[in-house]
């Protein structure tokens, strides 16, 4: 994996303040350092006329390289407070200090250079052209490598602390089980990551590329907007058939194949620019997230593959019996509605949605006789038709696979009624799964709301007046309240899976 970046910015000039009482000397210095040049940088100037401006430009300006600092001003020792502020109290350790003197009387050369930290000490009537030339040479010189150490020792705590980071994010993302949970989990760590919480910058998760048509499903966006534009669709596309990650203008888009075939793209909106380190750490983290969206996709297309054909064998078992083929997705679908506004944890919606089909399997062993009649049953009969839920455990009991646990849990208990008059176990309130619960108002409402060969259906009011009536009785009263509650979404339902 390759990173691209825009080219370094041209440096800026070195800072140097100059603090003097004598706007002359401020004249002369300018003048006469107007051409130097380190490094192919020039000088920029900062002017204080007393200790007091000094310490408020020094406390303004952060990145000062040179301080050329009279000694005698407003006071005889102001010089010396300011050099004395600066490494105390301001704790500047960095900007290199040069103590200028009309009067060396003053101040003691080796007292002042020992006590107060200076770098360099001058008598104004020295520093003629070369000297000032030299001097302030080698004190920025000094300053540039003490940086480039300084800047390595952050680098270095910004290398391990980002490390630190990587660790816990990965951490935390892999715990997730599902790809929704996995993509935006992603995402909010990568922006800690990179530390730009405080930017409000516009990020895009995971644009996943299917086969030749580039198209680009959005996993998971933080920021609110249309992020698809034309130029970045176009990004996307370069990034894709290059195989590269780049940042282009404001907006950096990573690649990250891995071995489902179905590259991620990661797009953060908005960006100046990616140091170095952050690249490294953004490669370690993404490689290991490779592995783990791997993972993630081969368990989502094992829970795809299983819940497509718990679908098709409730669809079969419905129409053995003449039930319309929607019903068993309906019915699913409800479920999912009622576990969500109860606040069902997401997997455990996923989990009920996908077994929720499968409530009537055990009737795959009921005779067509029995199944078929259309007349009421007689006592033999009935009794043949409540064995349908025991015959639902024994095909599904004993799978470790959550949805078929679930699916036979359902399969046992959805006729059980909330009161304890229901078969095959007599099972009374809570001490029924929720599941189970949840299906059996899912079911009663869909046969009500549908044709069937022994009735019409039921007009809504109809159908809510019935479910309150049974509730408590045969259903459970709360989420009976729960499907009146979102009787609008439940309709909507069935008007997009009409029999």
């Amino acid at each position: 994996m390759s990173f691209l970046s825009s080219a370094s910015p041209k440096l800026p000039p070195w800072k140097i303040l100059l603090v003097d009482d004598e706007p002359d000397i401020h004249d002369i210095t300018k003048l006469t350092l107007t051409r130097f040049r380190l490094d192919g940088r020039g000088l920029t100037f900062l002017h204080a006329y007393s200790g007091r401006e000094a310490k408020e430009v020094l406390t303004r300006e952060k990145d000062i390289a040179l301080v050329f600092l009279d000694v005698v001003m407003e006071r005889e020792d102001s010089g010396l407070e300011v050099a004395r502020w600066m490494r105390q109290d301001l704790d500047n350790q960095f900007t290199r200090i040069v103590l200028r003197t009309g009067q060396p009387g003053q101040a003691p050369e080796e007292r002042v250079i020992v006590d107060y930290d200076i770098n360099d000490y001058k008598e104004k009537t020295e520093l003629d052209r070369t000297k000032l030339f030299t001097t302030t040479f080698a004190a920025l010189r000094a300053y540039r490598d003490i940086m480039k150490v300084e800047d390595a020792r952050r680098q270095q705590v910004h290398y391990r602390e980002g490390l630190e980071r990587v660790i816990a994010a990965s951490t935390h993302i892999f715990k997730q089980r599902n790809l929704k949970d996995f993509a935006n989990g992603l995402l909010m760590q990568v922006v800690a990551l990179l530390r730009l919480e405080q930017s409000m910058l516009l990020r895009l998760r995971g644009a996943t590329a299917y086969g030749d048509a580039g198209d680009f499903e959005v996993l998971a966006q933080i920021g609110e907007g249309p992020l698809l534009t034309p130029d970045l669709v176009t990004q996307l596309r370069v990034a894709q058939s290059n195989r590269i990650s780049k940042l282009e203008g404001d907006t950096y888009v990573g690649y990250f194949p891995n071995n489902s075939g179905k590259a991620s793209l990661l797009v953060l909106k908005g960006v100046e620019e990616i140091s170095e380190i952050d690249t490294q750490l953004l490669e370690i983290f993404c490689s290991g997230v490779a592995i783990a969206f791997d993972n993630i996709l081969l368990n989502q297309e094992i829970t795809d593959t299983q819940a497509e054909l718990i679908l098709r064998l409730g669809d079969v078992v419905e129409s053995r019996s003449y039930e319309a083929g929607n019903h068993v997705r309906r019915m699913a679908e409800v479920c999912q509605v009622l576990a969500k506004a109860s606040g069902m944890p997401d997997d455990e919606v996923a989990v009920l949605k996908h077994a929720a089909p499968m409530h009537d399997i055990g009737k795959i062993a009921t005779p067509d006789a029995v199944l078929l009649k259309p007349g009421k049953l007689d006592p033999d009969e009935w009794e043949i038709m409540k064995q349908h839920p025991a015959v639902g455990l024994s095909i599904l009991d004993g799978s470790q696979r959550p949805i078929l646990k679930a699916a036979a849990v359902i399969a046992h208990q959805h006729h059980e009624k909330y009161d304890g008059s229901g078969y095959p176990q007599g099972l009374k309130g809570e001490d029924i799964h929720l599941y189970a619960r949840i299906v059996a108002v899912a079911d009663v409402f869909d046969a009500l709301m549908h044709k069937r060969c022994y009735k019409e259906a039921w007009p809504v009011e109809r159908v809510t007046d019935y479910l309150r009536e049974v509730a408590g009785k045969h259903l459970d009263p709360r989420y009976v309240e729960l499907l009146i509650a979102n009787i609008d979404e439940a309709l909507a339902i069935n008007a997009r899976l009409p029999d």
